[in-house]
């Protein structure tokens, strides 16, 4: 069961908090190497051989044809695509306001700026594994739509049916992604970084996967783009006394069936609070389907911080950035100024961070592992490339090109001062034609 320690103020965290990091695994990066390799010299070769060692599955193509696409929306209920296509609406229009603009400025001669333009092609990469992910793709695929991506190419892993599964290509088709691939894992990023004969190279991989899927993308970055490298999925919890026992554990449980290295974590001041979660978590373990996968996050990787204050609560929270940050306090919105680093922070009892996984309209791929003190969720931002404008007319240029020369002796580099001075001599009565 879930432990509970009590820190007194300035004292660190349990050594089992501490101990939570990306990738470590060194055999882990060696196989992912080898596949990259495989996939880059064999190219589709590879990818069947790995999908039929990895998925179990003999493929005859890679790509899902319209026929499949159209197949798969007949087959999900249309209560489901009811929520697919509410959850998309609220992320598109979260989204939409993240657009920025070109802009140039016109100043005493000189004109300044910055051309934004979209990615021209984005990989997405949705896992698959026990559950389909159908959020992920919209997660994923509509920022880029937002930000005017031109060409999204989806990879994810086919089931031993050799088929995507139809809530997958449901969400996938209300995204207006058509290029979808049945690749998965390490091979999958390797497909869509180095191009083969039927996956088309891309320019930028989002999404989130496994230790290989999250290593492969560490491996190929410089080669294409990525969002980020995620770790284990996370959760953690500011209660006070007011906050609901049977809420509190419910969120914690929601973070810890993700997989067993999840962390669910709370941080309260209220010693009753604690115990009271405790005990909910055993009873809400035993109906949980996934109660085995739960109860190992909840051992390995899941703790109960009793604070002395919520300034020391808070303090705890911002040194591990947690990627979601429940704050179950009163007064929540007093308070949000105390949060430094979150992925995204969740105000309230009634503001679960299922809500943000699959309704709210925030995007769900956030930073782990503690990479909130440096990273931002993913957004519109992240498919746009910015390039720098400058202008300066004749005078205005003249009027600098004196400074230029300064600098440019002082980190010795002689050839820059010498493109400012030939511009000078070419007005100085004396210059030579």
């Amino acid at each position: 069961m879930i432990e509970i320690f009590a820190l007194k103020k300035g004292e660190g965290l349990p050594e089992k908090l501490k101990r939570r990091s990306q990738l470590n695994q060194e055999e882990v990066r060696e196989r992912v190497r080898e596949i990259l390799f495989q996939v880059r010299t064999r190219g589709d070769e590879a990818l069947f051989e790995y999908t039929r060692r990895f998925d179990g599955v003999e493929l005859q193509s890679l790509r899902v044809t319209q026929e499949e696409m159209g197949a798969a929306l007949g087959e999900v209920p249309e209560e489901l695509l009811e929520v697919i296509r509410a959850s998309k609406e609220n992320i598109l229009s979260f989204h939409e306001k993240q657009r920025e603009k070109s802009w140039i400025d016109f100043s005493e001669g000189r004109a300044l700026g910055q051309l934004l333009r979209p990615i021209e092609r984005v990989g997405v990469y949705v896992p698959g594994g026990s559950a389909p992910l159908a959020s992920s793709v919209l997660m994923n695929a509509l920022p880029a739509r937002a930000a005017g991506v031109p060409r999204i190419a989806m990879a994810t892993p086919p089931g031993r049916d050799g088929r995507v599964h139809p809530a997958i290509l449901a969400a996938a088709a209300e995204c207006g992604v058509s290029e979808i691939y049945k690749v998965g894992g390490a091979q999958a990023i390797a497909a869509l970084a180095y191009g083969t004969r039927s996956v088309p190279k891309v320019d930028k991989i989002v999404g989130p996967g496994n230790l290989y899927v999250a290593s492969a993308k560490r491996e190929v970055y410089g080669e294409v783009g990525i969002d980020m490298i995620a770790g284990p999925s996370e959760v953690l919890v500011i209660a006070d006394e007011t906050a609901k026992p049977r809420f509190v554990a419910a969120d914690l449980l929601s973070q810890a069936e993700h997989d067993a290295q999840a962390a669910a974590i709370l941080v309260t001041t209220s010693p009753a609070l604690a115990s009271a979660v405790q005990e909910e978590l055993r009873l809400q373990l035993l109906a949980l389907p996934r109660r085995e996968i739960a109860q190992k996050s909840l051992e390995d990787n899941g703790a109960i911080l009793l604070a002395e204050d919520l300034e020391q609560a808070f303090d705890l929270a911002n040194e591990i950035a947690p990627e979601h940050l429940e704050l179950c306090v009163e007064d929540a919105f007093a308070k949000l100024g105390l949060v430094k680093n979150a992925g995204a922070c969740f105000l309230g009892n009634y503001s679960p961070e299922p809500l943000g996984d699959y309704f709210a309209g925030p995007n769900h791929v956030l930073p782990t592992s503690g990479t909130a003190r440096f990273f931002s969720p993913l957004s519109v931002q992240d498919f746009y490339k910015k390039t720098s404008v400058i202008f300066y007319e004749k005078e205005a240029f003249l009027r600098a090109a004196g400074m230029i020369e300064r600098f440019a002796y002082a980190e010795e580099l002689d050839a820059h001062a010498g493109a400012a001075t030939r511009r000078k001599e070419e007005e100085s009565p004396h210059a030579q034609g």
